[in-house]
This record gives structure tokens, C-alpha cells and sequence, in this order.
């Protein structure tokens, strides 16, 4: 009876014993996946952040087990909201896009069709840059027959829609002002913005200088916020943090009027809020010289407190300066276009910029009404900023060359000789000395 009772003792013990150690996962459990939101990966040209090892591992013991379990105050975490410190983005600036006429013609016979002008963009490093703006000098216009030949005869151009799914993938936004989107009359004019809409691709400017309300428009840029690294959660995707920023975009087309003094004050509205992209369309063309007129045009702008004026229309390349601290390209040249009768026509510029913020307030006002911005429009974007007080959204801005050629039908990167006469005719070497 005795030794009954001791086993029976044994067994409860045992039992006791079993009931409070951990149950060991079988072969067919299966571990949890960590959860979390997802972030698109880095782009190239923001340093990589090397994450700290075993951030994603699982814990070695069961917290149930330890003793700091029974404190159930919550620890606060490095994923709460934090302060932005920094806000970079980078775009690209291009000469005039076109896909009329022989561009047309050149794709209609090629296998590759709608794609073919867009072909060769890739040796641009599409993937290094936030946006990519440009002119678009033409119409867009559904169910309109132009042959090359009529196109040729008049210069009177459209570009079919059918090309704008490719275009999207490439531009961001295309300035308007400029001395054919008014080829199809103005409601040619209303159906081409209409299809960029479709389509996904921003645009500002109007043909008519005088349509003062149409100079400026906003344009939404991806951007990447940047966080102290003291505040930093340890993953390396949580450190940077996809946003967007509203910029004011103002396209001016002289070529058969100067801007009036009225048109050009239209960018002191938005001056004291947001940085302003002056991109005018005017001069002789064929040149490789500014005249005094444009000059003086461009010279305006800046004092109007244009951060920058990026200009084009010549078809070929024209000078940079530096005037009160600012950069001007007088002319980028034709990025894509069916001109192919000499280097001075195929070979083109483009300026790649990066800017930068480091005004918390700013930053986090900013990119919290860039949508809004977007859909609004400059004005009510100024007066929603007022109301709310936010500081003015200051960038730094860095600049690059990229020379560009659309030599053989298709728009690529310059080859060596190409983008040493590039940057020959842009004195380019000594005006970014003279931004420093």
C-alpha cells in the first residue's frame, strides 16, 4: 500500500513538472512571420543603412518565463512617430519631347511600335531619380490623321495618344508653354490635358502667356524623408521613409510675345512658400547664343524669385550662367525629337538635380499637404500653407550635367565627344564654379 501511494506521489509531481515547462514545437509547426509594413528598397543614390544584426530574429526565451513579465507598463518603441530631420529628392530636367511627324513614321515601322522612342531612355538611369520633367511639344489628340508630309508642309504637329502609356513610365510632368500645343485649336489643347490626366503625367503652362492663371502649376515629386540616427528604429528600411513635395512649376512661351511684366510677377504668389522651376520657352532658334531679350526674360524671372530658369526652344544648345546666385540654362536642346540633321540638333542637355531640406517643420508640414497641393492647385496650396503656418519649404540644390543624344532615331546618353561639346557650348565647368 505504501509503495502504492509513493508512485502515485511521483506521478502527480511528474505530471506538475510537465504541465509547466514549454510545449517544443513539432515538425509540423510552423514559425510566425514578422509583420510590418513594407517599404519599397532604397534607391541607389541614398547610402545604404547596414540593419543591426538579429533585428528580425525572434526571441530565445519565452518572455512569459522571465521576470520582468510581470510588469505590464508598455515599453516605448522607435517605431512612434518621429521627427524628420532631412528630405532629399532627385529629378531630372530635359529639353522638348516629340513623337509626331517622322518619330511617328520611324515607330509605326518598327517592331517595337509605340515603344520605340522611349527605347533607349534606359541608359539614363530612369531608376536613379524621383521624377523626370520635360516639354512636350505638341498636341496630344485622339483619332486625328496627320501625315508626316502635312506635318512637314505646315508645322502643324500632333502626337497620338497612343504613345502616353510609354511616355508615363518615363515623365513625370511636361511643361505646355510652348509654340505648338496650340496646333489643334484650343480644344486640342483641353483634350491633350485631358489625356495626360488619363495617363498619370502632370503638366503646367499654357501656349498664351497671358493666361495668367495657367503659368504655374503644381508638381508632385516623390521624395525620401530622413530621421536622426539616434531615433532611428534598427531596420534598415524603416530609416527612410517615402514621401512626396509639392514644387511650383512655371512655363512661359515667348515666342511671339515677350512674358508681359504681369505674367512674370505671377511667380512672386508663390515665391515666399515654395521653391519655383521657371522653364521658358523662347528665342531664335538655330543659335548658340541667348539674345538680349531672352536674357533680360530670364534675368526677370530670377529676381521674381524663380529659383532656378531652365529654358529651351532654339532646337539647339545654348549657354548657362549664374545670376543673383541662381542657375539659368538659357537652352537644353531637343531631348527626343525627329531633327536629325546635325549634332547641334540630336545632341541635348539635361540637368540633374538634387535638392534638400533640413526644416523639420517644413518637412513634415510639406509632405503632409502634398496631395492636397496636387489637387488644388498653387493658389489654394499658398492659402492652406498660410492658414496653417508653415515655413517656407527651402531647398538646397546640387547640379549635375547629363548629356543626351537623339542621334539615330532614339533618345540616349551622350557618347564621351558628345557631352564634351555639351559642356563646351553650357560653359558649364565655369558656371558651377561660380554657384560654389
Amino acid at each position: 500500500m505504501w509503495v502504492m501511494v509513493g508512485i502515485g506521489v511521483v506521478l502527480a509531481v511528474l505530471a506538475t513538472f510537465i504541465m509547466s515547462s514549454d510545449h517544443p514545437m513539432s515538425a509540423t509547426d510552423e514559425p510566425i512571420a514578422p509583420t510590418g509594413p513594407t517599404h519599397d528598397p532604397i534607391p541607389d543614390s541614398i547610402p545604404e543603412q547596414i540593419p543591426d544584426p538579429g533585428t528580425d530574429q525572434a526571441p530565445d526565451t519565452d518572455p512569459a518565463l522571465t521576470p520582468e513579465s510581470a510588469d505590464t507598463t508598455p515599453t516605448p518603441t522607435s517605431t512612434e512617430p518621429q521627427e524628420p530631420k532631412t528630405l532629399t529628392t532627385r529629378f531630372l530636367v530635359a529639353g522638348m519631347t516629340f513623337w509626331g511627324r517622322y518619330v511617328d513614321d520611324w515607330s509605326n515601322a518598327s517592331d517595337l511600335g509605340i515603344e520605340y522612342p522611349f527605347s533607349l531612355l534606359h541608359t539614363l538611369k530612369r531608376d536613379r531619380y524621383d521624377a523626370w520633367i520635360a516639354g512636350l511639344e505638341c498636341p496630344t489628340v485622339p483619332n486625328l490623321t496627320l501625315s508626316s508630309a502635312d506635318q512637314e508642309a505646315t508645322l502643324t504637329f500632333n502626337c497620338p495618344p497612343k504613345y502616353l502609356t510609354e511616355a508615363a513610365r518615363w515623365f513625370t510632368a511636361y511643361t505646355l508653354a510652348n509654340n505648338h500645343t496650340d496646333n489643334q485649336g484650343t480644344k486640342g489643347f483641353a483634350t491633350t490635358k485631358k489625356q495626360l490626366t488619363k495617363h498619370g503625367i502632370q503638366y503646367f503652362g499654357h501656349y498664351d502667356p497671358n493666361q495668367l492663371e495657367d503659368l504655374c502649376g503644381i508638381v508632385t515629386i516623390p521624395a525620401t524623408i530622413g530621421y536622426d540616427e539616434t531615433e532611428l528604429p534598427s531596420s534598415a528600411e524603416e530609416r527612410e521613409v517615402n514621401a512626396s513635395i509639392p514644387l511650383v512649376m512655371c512655363g512661359y512661351h515667348g515666342l511671339f510675345q515677350i512674358p508681359s511684366q504681369e505674367s512674370i510677377d505671377v511667380v512672386t504668389r508663390y515665391k515666399d512658400v515654395l521653391p519655383v522651376i521657371a522653364l521658358p520657352h523662347m528665342g531664335a532658334e538655330y543659335v548658340a547664343a541667348a539674345d538680349q531679350i531672352k536674357t533680360r526674360t530670364y534675368h526677370a524671372l530670377i529676381d521674381a524669385g524663380a529659383d532656378m530658369v531652365l529654358g529651351d526652344h532654339p532646337h539647339w544648345i545654348q549657354p548657362s550662367e549664374v545670376y543673383q546666385g541662381k542657375l539659368i540654362v538659357y537652352s537644353l536642346g531637343n531631348f527626343m525629337f525627329d531633327q536629325q540633321s546635325d549634332r547641334e540638333r540630336t545632341r541635348s542637355a539635361a540637368i540633374d538635380i538634387t535638392a534638400r531640406s533640413t526644416d523639420p517643420e517644413a518637412i513634415a508640414g510639406w509632405t503632409a499637404l502634398a496631395e492636397t497641393c496636387r489637387d488644388q492647385g498653387p493658389d489654394v496650396c499658398v492659402e492652406l500653407a498660410r492658414e496653417q503656418g508653415l515655413p517656407r519649404l527651402t531647398l538646397d540644390y546640387t547640379f549635375r550635367l547629363v548629356g543626351t543624344s537623339d542621334a539615330d532615331r532614339r533618345a540616349h546618353k551622350a557618347s564621351a565627344s558628345e557631352l564634351a561639346e555639351i559642356k563646351d557650348r553650357l560653359n558649364w565647368s565655369r558656371t558651377m564654379a561660380d554657384l560654389t
